[in-house]
């Protein structure tokens, strides 16, 4: 799916191309930021759930389980549960070398369509941007 077509906001810039960390680095920076300047709060609350992409091959009943205990699916890089939750996927900040998981897209318009403010970052300063446009709602 394009970026134009979700509907929820992009933060970031969608035109950017070129170097830029991965995924899993930007979301460390994103959540040390957040923690080092929210550490009682939105620092503590904020969680990244695991999912099943970290399970493959020859590790069916470990998905089996998971999906047991809870693991959803295509839940967002990062989840602040609040009166009104912020949920946040991230990807790159060139977004043209991240890839859509199976369920994410179904997991923000889910989220959405519960009242959480649902979006997509690019780069950990685009999800900073959302977090503070959260904050400000």
């Amino acid at each position: 799916m394009r970026l134009n077509d979700l509907p929820f906001p992009v933060y970031g810039d969608a035109k950017f191309r070129g170097n830029c960390p991965k995924e899993n680095a930007e979301q460390i920076t994103f959540f040390a930021e957040l923690r080092a300047k929210y550490p009682d709060t939105w620092g503590r609350l904020a969680l990244h759930p695991r999912n099943e992409q970290l399970l493959r091959g020859g590790q069916f009943r470990g998905v089996i389980k998971h999906k047991a205990e809870g693991m959803t699916p295509g839940a967002s890089d990062i989840v602040i549960p609040a009166a009104r939750s912020f949920v946040c996927e991230l990807k790159r900040r060139d977004h043209t070398k991240s890839k859509w998981q199976d369920g994410q897209i179904e997991y923000l318009i889910a989220a959405q369509d519960a009242g959480a403010f649902v979006c997509v970052a690019l780069g950990w300063r685009g999800a900073w941007d959302a977090f503070e446009d959260w904050i400000a709602s």
